[in-house]
């Protein structure tokens, strides 16, 4: 006799009730990349339109980042950390493999014994984060929700390497997810294109720091041994992130019913100021949707850029609570997800 499971009892739906960020003290203008490689600051600025970056220092680690975001987003939320059932962070600079720094995290929040895991998605992983704390709480599995995208990306930065030396920056931001009686996080639009996976990628991997594979490893000017970079070929991410990732957007908001027109706020990954106009013109979006531009003082975070745009547009007046947002995330893989939320 075959037993009878009970369905799932959560609920109808879920939305973002708070975010959160933290942005390291130590901030970098192009002039200090430029003391390790040939090039200008008007370069840098017409190629990606960052300005500055934020960089961590050595108390800013990845799980000290990370708290500060998630104590902004539950205090916001007005809900007590024990009332969180899952704690999920996206990151690929937590260095140790094991355990998830989410524990970490979950255990000094005060959340009591939630779930708790990393995910490793790149730039998408935020928006991989926010789906499956979604699906959470819809199955009844988890009340609350807190979703963290942090990454120390200073410590994978090739500060030689003049193709990549100014593209990323520190950082954290968090949100909760609660329950909904209204539809508030649209349909995902996710995927992967492990073709393509060589396009970003780190330089060198792990195990060949074990001895007798140094001879094997990269040196800087000063003929050290190389920490291992990320490195990318940027023509062929730049063209992917223009023609696919403008598809895929188009995608999120059809799977949600919603127009270009009914837009009040654009979130892509910070990762090209390029990139984020040739996608609002691909999008056909009206004047009147706020663009975030966090890149400009932010540098590529990564994990952690769309809830740091999010948490400054809503800051600054830029947007407001209750606008609908198009997020999307794009990057490492390399990975995609794309969703209509509302905003907290």
């Amino acid at each position: 006799m075959t037993a009878k499971i009970k369905p799932s009892k959560g609920a109808p739906h879920a939305r973002i009730l708070s975010v959160g960020g933290y942005r390291p003290v130590r901030v970098v203008p192009n002039e200090v990349i430029l003391e390790h490689i040939d090039s200008s600051d008007e370069w840098i600025r017409s190629r990606s339109g960052i300005a500055s970056r934020h960089w961590a220092g050595p108390d800013e680690t990845v799980a000290e980042m990370a708290l500060a975001a998630s104590g902004k987003a539950v205090a916001d939320a007005g809900i007590n950390a024990s009332e969180i059932g899952a704690v999920i962070v996206s990151t690929v600079t937590h260095f140790k493999q094991t355990p998830a720094v989410a524990t970490e995290i979950a255990h000094r929040i005060g959340a009591g014994n939630p779930a708790a895991f990393d995910i490793s998605a790149g730039c998408a992983g935020f928006t991989y984060g926010l789906t499956l704390g979604k699906g959470l709480i819809t199955d009844g599995t988890a009340k609350y929700v807190l979703v963290i995208g942090v990454e120390r990306l200073s410590d994978l930065t090739d500060k030689e390497d003049r193709a990549t030396a100014f593209l990323f920056g520190d950082g954290a931001g968090a949100v909760i997810l609660g329950p909904s009686q209204e539809p508030a996080i649209g349909p995902t639009v996710w995927g992967s294109e492990g073709d393509k996976s060589n396009t970003i990628t780190q330089t060198v991997p792990w195990d060949r720091f074990r001895s007798g594979d140094l001879d094997q490893l990269p040196l800087d000017a000063s003929g050290e041994v190389k920490f291992p970079a990320i490195t990318q070929e940027g023509q062929a991410v730049f063209r992917w992130a223009v023609y696919e990732m403008a598809r895929v957007a188009q995608e999120a908001l059809d799977a949600a019913g919603v127009s270009a027109d009914d837009l009040d706020v654009f979130i892509p990954h910070q990762a090209n100021m390029r990139i984020i106009d040739s996608m609002i013109k691909a999008l056909k979006l009206p004047e009147h949707v706020a663009v975030a531009r966090d890149i400009e003082t932010t540098g590529n975070t990564s994990a952690a850029s769309i809830p740091l745009a999010m948490e400054r547009l809503l800051a600054t007046g830029e947007a407001k609570s209750g606008d609908t947002a198009l997020v999307i995330g794009f990057g490492a893989g390399l990975v995609y997800a794309a969703a209509v939320v509302t905003l907290p």
